[in-house]
């Protein structure tokens, strides 16, 4: 007996003290009990009662009337878990009990199930089912207490019959469940002790040891201390990240297009609630799989798992095989024909495994003709092949079981039989029963297209099922009001795979083929719709099971990559890679390099390794597939189009912008002779990135001349909202801010960016990109305020949907940096532009152009900290290897050089500040012009100089020029303009720019 909480037992009346009395699963109530009473003024003491621990003796007896004051006594179906002598002892002592000292005792009883007469003697008052102001009026009164006048039911624990506010995913509590308490009561305390702070258990044990059972029968039985209750099948990634996405309408957390965003908007939502949640991972394998879906909040996690590594972020609770009294009473709850010594020796026989013991109890209860004893010696005797049966060698402890088990669907239950077969072509956790009762009857076998047609038929065969197999099936409403249908079905791993590797080869594939035509059946061909994610989410597990992968079909090969297409959608790159990888792995070798299934998972493969930053792999994969192409015959001139068009922009990434515009160009020739010009949304496409590689090269005005044309052509055939031709303008705007007309740039991107944020919602990329552009136009124009309020919204959108390193976080990341410089925030400028910096050497190596440009910044910020001679060295060094990745007439290498012109002014060297500031200005002039920003200010860095060295009629000169090209390109009252003329150091910010 343990004591959780009391009031003041000492000095309490024996008339005013009330002892709430219950057993562990009925802790909700209990508390709940104890709070109306103390609410009403009286003195409580919470006492947890374990029958199953305790002798029914004298001395128990004792122990129950110690408790001071009145006594409630909370009923629940605790009395289902003795057995059969232990009930009559703890009968007898509830008699004397009652016959004694009835006055100081009442009961109030909290389950639906049936009570025996020695509880039902109490006279427990119902609880379940009434209001909960009805339920306080009843137990107030059976404590003998007049009910306040006024009462707020919203303080306090919630009433436990109330369901908790958000509640999904959960399976039905399962009422054949029996034992446990210790095992509960340690899961219990590992949870609640955990105080404000977050806590997660992993329930941890082999297969068929009843670990999902545990976590039910925890969910069930304190629901009540729970606001939010997410249950989540874990074992397939793809499944768990849906189905955690899935609780951000339930928590009215905005939605968004992007999955990994929805679970980032998720996390920060349970991390920072006050209400109290639970969230169930189910199944889980090596925690790296789930990683982002254990918060870091103050709710709880509950794991159900055989993988050790969850020790590492969960408190480890066993779960061991049944205690033998728990499998004594389990048993014969299971099979009501068993003696407590039959149920002893069957639990011997199976070890007292949960699975087994579920099955092979309901076996015995399904053939009362059979003799137990008979029965109990097969299973410990026998062999899986008497039983026609062949031994798969897996689990031999349960193969003689599940031999008669399948025997007995064989000749007794054929449909349920049939119907088996068919549902382990899919994955075990979650078989999908609606896609079987939606799918057309031509794509079933003859014998189950009626079964599943007709309601009555499904639903008895997989009744049948879940008794005899101990599948657990849970109902839905139906299509028609009237009528409730099986809705899920879940199936133990272990049993799923015994069925499949006994199945004869014949029936493995005539079944596995009616799976994958109804996964077919069930893809909805529009992987670019949000309304068809849900339905994508729920295919992808059963595609490997079915052998969707190795299928020879079109339709079903096309299946796969618009589940692969969904996944690059939802921004799944991880999935989306391992599923692409997969098909070329297992396409290539069958169909060879030029079937379109194949180039298109490669395509496919390219793509989510580039998002990935997996870039080297990217191009490797990139190489080999045109390589192969080109020595292919027959190749259709869209596919070697398609394959440059990759492998360009994979290119592009690495820094590697020459290659990079050879092969755009390539594939823009090909494309306007092979599939037309510019009334060709892929011609267009293929140009659109030639000019991004332009623009990468530094040469910006023939960048935007391209951008301009593709954007026209793009408004006549698309129109001027299509996202293709938003892109267009994003890009005019960037190539018009690099080239220092920042307010022609200002005023294309305001309108821009408004009309991305009515056509695509406010977390689309493409919208982000065009707001990070906005930013920096804003900047640029002198908008300081409005720049930095933006561009810090963009960095912590893309931190909530990307993370820190992802790349384009990265390139926001790179542009806030030096504008918190600007704002004089050196210190955080600093260590954001450091972490940056590092990043890109670490993603993209040491001498990516992304990197030098970055350390660069790094330069620029030290110097303003005063750190002048170890701003100058890394400045050198940024500079040498710019112009050594990029060319020393690229803008990059050259406002490299121009930050290098200010360390050596600061550090004295006015000389050589002089003669690299001629130099770079001179190259400045002949890449961008005269009239370029960056020419006009190394020309004023230029004069300073000149001035400091006496040569001062070149100075003027040099001074009067900038004044009038500067003030021509941006006006006199631009904050540039005024900070130039009144003759501060220019300096150069590196931005890395969208591939």
């Amino acid at each position: 007996m343990t004591r959780l909480s009391g009031g003041d037992c000492e000095m309490a009346s024996e008339l005013g003290h009330v002892t709430v009395l219950f057993a562990g699963q009925s802790e909700s109530w209990a508390k709940w009990i104890d709070h109306q009473v103390r609410s009403a003024g009286r003195a409580t003491t919470l006492v947890r009662w374990n029958p199953l621990r305790r002798p029914a003796t004298d001395e128990a007896l004792r122990v129950l009337l110690s408790a001071p004051g009145k006594i409630l006594l909370v009923i629940d179906d605790w009395h289902e878990q003795l057995d059969q002598d232990r009930f009559d002892a703890w009968a007898g002592v509830l008699a004397r009990l009652l016959t004694e000292h009835g006055d100081r005792v009442a009961a109030v009883n909290v389950t639906a199930q049936p009570m025996p007469p020695a509880v039902i003697a109490l006279a427990p008052v119902e609880l379940r089912g009434l209001m909960p102001e009805a339920a306080r009026e009843r137990v107030l009164e059976l404590a003998g207490i007049p009910a306040p006048d006024t009462l707020d039911l919203r303080r306090g624990p919630r009433f436990p019959d109330d369901p908790p506010a958000v509640w999904g995913g959960v399976p039905r509590r399962n009422r054949r469940f029996v034992g446990r308490s210790e095992l509960l009561e340690q899961v219990y305390r590992a949870l609640s002790t955990s105080g404000r702070n977050g806590a997660a258990v992993a329930l941890l044990g082999p297969s068929g040891h009843g670990k999902t059972q545990l976590a039910m029968e925890y969910v069930h039985r304190f629901a009540g201390e729970y606001d939010i209750v997410w249950w989540i099948s874990a074992a397939q990634r793809v499944t768990a990240r849906q189905q955690f996405a899935e609780l951000a309408p339930a928590l009215n957390v905005p939605g968004t297009g992007d999955l990994p965003a929805a679970i980032k908007a998720v996390q920060r939502e349970l991390d920072s609630t006050a209400r109290p949640w639970l969230l169930v991972l189910d199944g889980a394998g090596e925690p790296e799989r789930l990683n982002g879906l254990v918060p870091d909040g103050r709710g709880h996690v509950l794991v159900t798992t055989h993988r050790g590594e969850w020790s590492a972020q969960a408190e480890v609770v066993d779960v061991p095989a049944f205690a033998r009294r728990e499998s004594i009473a389990f048993a014969r709850r299971r099979a009501d024909r068993l003696t407590d010594h039959e149920a002893e020796r069957l639990a011997q026989a199976v070890e007292d495994m949960p699975l087994l013991l579920d099955q092979t109890a309901a076996w015995l209860q399904l053939n009362p003709g059979v003799s137990v004893n008979d029965y109990i010696r097969d299973i410990r005797d026998g062999k899986p092949a008497r039983f026609g049966v062949m031994a798969s060698g897996h689990h031999p402890k349960y193969e003689v079981a599940w031999s008669k088990l399948i025997n007995l669907l064989r000749q007794s239950h054929e449909p349920a039989w049939q119907l088996l077969n068919l549902l382990v072509c899919f994955a075990h956790d979650v078989v999908p029963v609606r896609m079987l009762q939606t799918t057309r009857p031509a794509d079933l076998p003859p014998e189950l297209a009626e079964l599943i047609s007709e309601p009555s038929s499904w639903n008895a065969a997989l009744r049948r099922l879940s008794e005899i197999t101990s599948m657990r099936i849970e109902y839905e409403q139906g299509p028609r009001m009237d009528t409730q249908t099986v809705g899920t079905v879940r199936m133990h791993r272990l049993f799923h795979r015994f069925v499949r590797s006994v199945q004869s080869p014949g029936d493995a594939e005539r079944y596995s083929d009616a799976a994958r035509r109804v996964l077919v059946s069930a893809d909805p061909r529009d992987s670019a719709s949000a309304g068809s994610w849900a339905r994508y989410s729920a295919i992808i597990p059963h595609l490997e099971p079915s052998g969707a992968l190795e299928s020879s079909e079109e339709e079903v090969r096309d299946l796969v990559l618009n589940c692969v297409e969904y996944l690059r959608m939802r921004g799944e790159y991880r999935d989306g890679w391992w599923l692409s990888r997969l098909a070329v792995d297992t396409w290539r070798p069958k169909f060879g390099d030029t079937d379109r299934s194949v180039l298109v998972a490669v395509h496919q493969l390219g793509n989510m390794l580039r998002r990935l930053g997996r870039y080297t792999d990217a191009e490797e994969v990139g190489r080999e597939n045109l390589r192969r192409l080109n020595d292919s015959d027959g190749v259709r001139p869209i596919e070697l189009i398609r394959a440059e068009d990759n492998l360009g922009g994979t290119l592009m990434a690495l820094g590697r912008y020459g290659e990079a515009r050879t092969l755009f160009e390539e594939a823009a020739a090909s494309a306007a002779r092979e599939l037309g010009g510019e009334n060709v949304p892929r011609t267009l496409s293929i140009r659109s990135n030639l000019a991004v590689a332009i623009g990468l090269e530094g040469h910006y005005i023939e960048a935007l001349a391209l951008h301009r044309g593709v954007f026209e052509a793009r408004v006549r055939l698309l129109g001027e909202k299509d996202v293709a031709t938003l892109n267009s303008a994003l890009r005019i705007a960037w190539m018009l801010r690099l080239l220092g007309r920042y307010r022609e740039a200002m005023t294309i991107q305001g309108h821009n960016s408004r009309v991305h944020s009515q056509v695509l919602d406010r977390s689309h990329g493409q919208t982000v990109q065009a707001e990070h552009n906005l930013a920096l136009c804003a900047r640029r124009d002198g908008d300081l305020k409005f720049a930095l309020a933006m561009m810090r919204g963009v960095r912590e959108k893309l931190l909530r949907r990307r993370g820190p390193v992802h790349p384009e976080t990265l390139m926001v990341s790179c542009d806030y940096a030096m504008l918190l410089r600007h704002v004089e925030r050196t210190a955080e400028a600093r260590e954001l532009a450091e972490f940056t910096a590092g990043q890109y050497a670490d993603q993209l190596g040491e001498q990516h152009p992304y990197a030098v440009g970055a350390r660069d910044n790094v330069a620029t910020v030290m110097r303003d900290m005063g750190e002048r001679r170890a701003a100058l060295e890394l400045s050198r060094t940024t500079v040498r290897e710019m112009e050594q990745s990029v060319g020393r007439d690229h803008p990059w290498a050259i406002g490299c050089a121009k930050n290098e012109v200010a360390a050596l002014a600061a550090n004295g060297d006015t000389d050589a500040a002089a003669a690299l500031g001629r130099d770079a200005a001179e190259r400045s002039a002949r890449a961008l012009g005269d009239d370029h920003v960056l020419t006009i200010s190394l020309r004023a860095g230029l004069a300073l100089d000149l001035a400091e060295l006496g040569m001062r009629a070149e100075a003027e000169t040099l001074q009067r020029d900038v004044a009038t090209r500067l003030t021509a390109l941006l006006g006199p009252d631009h904050p540039h303009t005024r900070y130039i003329l009144e003759r501060h150091r220019p300096y150069w910010d590196f931005e890395p720019q969208p591939i």
